[in-house]
């Protein structure tokens, strides 16, 4: 039951110098330390879900603090770095219980927060945007393969070598990273009769004849 978080979380508020008392005008857990004015309200739930984070945003308008506690779990939402984040992010604290010895794990500290930039994902990001032609794969379709930019210029190879072998530097105007796309070959569309000389394997005219009729059917 909720009530079992309640013994662990008052002894770690009352550590941190607050007077604690229970079901207080509809919260769980109301904590204050009067010499510095400071309100915290704590709320109980068995596991971390949309509702409680929803009531957290009520608690935020009356409490200096809002904390959220759930028991400890090995692999629940509570060990969710998402959860963490999100916490963070909402200015709520967020404590994990282990109820078979009370102890209290801060997984999330209440206050102000900054997301942080993501450099590296955020330039990968904006480079496959530029570099992809078009709009060829409308958002939120699960199970079916995406048309990347990488694969517009395999594809774009694949389409010049129907007219015969070709080495990658006579090809680079149709994809300027045509020798890396040749010699990698990630999809297996390519074959290499002699060195340095790349041509279309079986499995580049599938591909191309299997995108031509996607492209069809979605355009």
């Amino acid at each position: 039951m909720e009530t079992a978080l309640y013994a662990p979380v008052k002894a770690f508020l009352e550590a941190r110098g607050f007077a604690v008392k229970g079901e207080v005008r509809g919260c769980d857990v109301v904590a204050v330390k009067a010499d510095a004015k400071l309100l915290v309200i704590a709320e109980l739930k068995l596991g971390l879900s949309m509702e409680l984070l929803l009531q957290a945003t009520d608690r935020m308008a009356m409490a200096d603090e809002v904390w959220l506690a759930v028991p400890a779990t090995r692999k629940g939402r509570d060990q969710d770095r998402r959860a963490h984040r999100l916490c963070r992010m909402m200015g709520v604290g967020l404590l994990a219980v282990t109820l078979s010895t009370g102890r209290v794990a801060v997984l999330a500290d209440p206050g102000p927060f900054r997301l942080g930039l993501a450099g590296r994902k955020r330039s990968r990001l904006m480079a496959e945007f530029a570099k992809r032609q078009g709009d060829p794969t409308p958002g939120g379709g699960r199970g079916r393969a995406i048309m990347t930019a990488y694969r517009q210029a395999a594809l774009a190879l694949a389409g010049k070598l129907r007219d015969g072998p070709a080495r990658p530097r006579d090809l680079k105007a149709v994809a300027p990273d045509a020798g890396k796309i040749l010699y990698r070959n990630v999809y297996g569309w390519f074959a290499r009769p002699a060195t340095g000389l790349y041509a279309l394997a079986p499995e580049g005219e599938a591909a191309l004849a299997a995108w031509l009729a996607e492209a069809a059917l979605t355009g």
